[in-house]
Formats: structure tokens, C-alpha cells, sequence
């Protein structure tokens, strides 16, 4: 249970610190994990991100105080890290839907978050089939665009990019691919923002990979050396997919499951040319960077 308690005492202490600046090395120390991974773990568990979590928070707790307390709005602004009045009145009637002198008239309607703490639940016990496959460094090599970053659906950005590439192109990629265990079309996403919210950007590539980097018209993604953690995907486009994805994060990457975290650098998605676009048998590899917990 030691991991559960490491969670909740990082949890413990955003919340005794909303009023304060978050030492987020603090977080990932009291978590026993790396910040990076604190972040995406947060994410994949509870559905939004740590930043706005957090931003959630101290506006639930900023209603209470106006209502219940004759505080003034501007300490509490100041209080919960707003650099002037106006930018904190934005922020709250954005999130509750009224004003903070609103808020300050009783039967004034709220929104209340209340704090987050991971618990054991039963769940699981589904295999998931993966191996550890040791890396040199290698280069991810086709076209390159600054899509938008979508959790649910077929990416509308991802599916114009494959579209765009014509059959001469896939041969001539093909003919470039030199890696057995990362043979075919490789996807790779890498360079997101840093919160990862819904509607953000990332540089997504669709190509091959390779050991030998070439000359001409194509991008080129450099990838280093790395552990990666491969996942098997099998079934219905984008739905298999996306499920695997939340069973990795909320199963897997679990330090008492597999001794591994997230380690930065690109994730990639490996299947064969003529499986992209066949939604009800898709077959594919998920591979991410991971480390030694």
C-alpha cells in the first residue's frame, strides 16, 4: 500500500499549499516519482491535468471564503495567486458563472471541488500483452505537422496527414525502413504543450524508422537511446486504442505492477500501411519511453 500512501501524501500536501507557490519537486519527492510522471499519472487517473486541478481548486476554496467571511475580493485574489482583481474575476466567473461580489449574496449558485485522493479500487485483472525492449538511438522518418491533441474519436489532423501521403511515397518510405520490431508505419507524437489539455498542440510525424539517417525531402525525429514499454493493440479504431491507453496509465503504470515510469521522449504507434484505415480490425503497437522505477 506504500505507493497508494505516497500518492496521497503528495495530494496532502497541494492542498495544504493552495494558498501558497506549489513546490511541484516537492510533489514529485513526496510521491516517490518524477514530476514528469506525478503529471501524466494525475492526468491519465483523474481526467484533467495537475494545473487545472489545481486551478480548480483554489477557486472552490476562494468561493468559500467569499461567502462564508467578510474578506475583501482583492486579498483573496492575492491569496490565491491572481496578480490583480480583474484577472481573478475572470477566472471565477469563468468557472462558477458569476462574479466574487456575487458570490457574496447569499443563495448565490456555486461550484464546489472537492479535494482528490487516490484510493484502492478492484479493478484490473484483464492481461494486457507487453514486453521491454532495449533501443539504440534511431530516427522516426516521413512528414511532420503541429496537429491538436484529442483523447476521444479519430484525430481529424492525424487522418488528413496519412491521406496526404501517396502510394509512391509509402514505397519510397518503405524502402528506407531498416528496424524488424518497428517495421511499417510508425506514428510518433512528441513536443507537446506542457499540460497536455484537450486543444493543445503537439508535432506528430507518420513515417518509418530507421537506423541510417537520410538525405532529402522528408522530416527526421531523432530518437535517443531508451527503454520503451510495447503494448499490443488489438480491435475497433480509435476505441481499442484509446482503451489501451487508459488501461497502461491506470494498471500498468502502477510502480508495484511493473517497476516502471514514464520516461520523457517521443510515444510511438506502429502498424502496417493497410491497417490505418480498416477501423474494425486494427492491429498496432503502442511503444513509450519508460525507466526503472
Amino acid at each position: 500500500m506504500k505507493p497508494l500512501k505516497q500518492l496521497n501524501l503528495a495530494m496532502a500536501y497541494i492542498e495544504d499549499n493552495l494558498s501558497k507557490e506549489i513546490d511541484f519537486q516537492m510533489v514529485a519527492q513526496l510521491a516517490c516519482c518524477s514530476e514528469y510522471h506525478f503529471r501524466r499519472l494525475f492526468s491519465f487517473l483523474s481526467g484533467m491535468t495537475l494545473s487545472e486541478y489545481i486551478r480548480q481548486r483554489r477557486l472552490s476554496q476562494a468561493a468559500l471564503e467569499l461567502c462564508n467571511t467578510d474578506v475583501k475580493i482583492i486579498d483573496v485574489a492575492m491569496k490565491y495567486g491572481y496578480s490583480s482583481p480583474d484577472a481573478f474575476t475572470r477566472a471565477f466567473q469563468g468557472f462558477h458563472g458569476v462574479t466574487p461580489s456575487e458570490a457574496k449574496t447569499i443563495g448565490t449558485a456555486l461550484k464546489a471541488i472537492p479535494p482528490m485522493t487516490f484510493q484502492l479500487t478492484i479493478r484490473g485483472g484483464s492481461m494486457m500483452d507487453y514486453r521491454i525492449v532495449e533501443k539504440e538511438a534511431f530516427y522516426i522518418v516521413g512528414i511532420k505537422r503541429r496537429i491538436t491533441l484529442l483523447y476521444r474519436g479519430v484525430n481529424p489532423d492525424i487522418k488528413a496527414m496519412y491521406l496526404s501521403l501517396s502510394k509512391e511515397d509509402f514505397r519510397e518510405l518503405g524502402q528506407l525502413s531498416n528496424m524488424v520490431e518497428l517495421e511499417g508505419i510508425v506514428n510518433a507524437s512528441v513536443n507537446f504543450e506542457v499540460d497536455r489539455l484537450e486543444g493543445s498542440s503537439l508535432d506528430h510525424f507518420i513515417g518509418v524508422a530507421t537506423t541510417i539517417r537520410p538525405e532529402g525531402k522528408w522530416n527526421v525525429l531523432s530518437v535517443p537511446a531508451s527503454t520503451w514499454a510495447v503494448f499490443t493493440v488489438e480491435g475497433t479504431f480509435p476505441e481499442a486504442l484509446q482503451t489501451t491507453w487508459a488501461k497502461i496509465a491506470s494498471e500498468w503504470l502502477v510502480p508495484q505492477v511493473s517497476g516502471y515510469e514514464l520516461n520523457e521522449g517521443p510515444e510511438l504507434l506502429c502498424y502496417k500501411e493497410d491497417e490505418f484505415l480498416d477501423s474494425s480490425n486494427f492491429r498496432c503497437e503502442i511503444w513509450i519511453p519508460v525507466v526503472k522505477k
